[in-house]
């Protein structure tokens, strides 16, 4: 996933119009569209800028939507560290939507039990 789609997709878990996003980050929005379109190639001040505002560390930026589930860092043991995926946003946003869509299964079952038990009284009437 390229930068610039994961800055887009981390704009929208947040529920923020890219006006808004351009107005936290003290650009115009034809500036910040350039960035969501790739348009603009980032420099990491920005990129950094951008992560402060969306409230992520910058690791978890650059990462996102990636399958790393380790990352270097000051440790004392060989300089891994466990990349925590609860705190991953993707990982929170494509389980929010597996629930809602599990409830929604859950409601067709129930209609369609329903619909079963309206049907078998139908044919016991008929049969009288």
């Amino acid at each position: 996933m390229k930068i610039c789609e994961k800055v887009k997709f981390m704009r929208q878990l947040k529920g923020w119009t890219q006006e808004q996003m351009a107005e936290k980050l003290g650009i115009s929005v034809n500036g910040y569209s350039n960035i969501e379109r790739g348009e603009t190639d980032l420099q990491i001040s920005r990129i950094e800028e951008i992560a402060k505002t969306l409230q992520v560390d910058l690791l978890e930026l650059l990462s996102f939507g990636e399958k790393n589930f380790y990352y270097l860092s000051g440790t004392n043991n060989g300089g891994f560290g466990q990349y925590n995926l609860a705190n991953d946003p993707y990982c929170k946003f494509q389980l929010e939507k597996s629930q809602l869509i599990i409830a929604q299964k859950e409601t067709e079952i129930e209609y369609l039990k329903h619909q079963i038990t309206d049907l078998r009284a139908m044919i016991d009437l008929l049969k009288k």
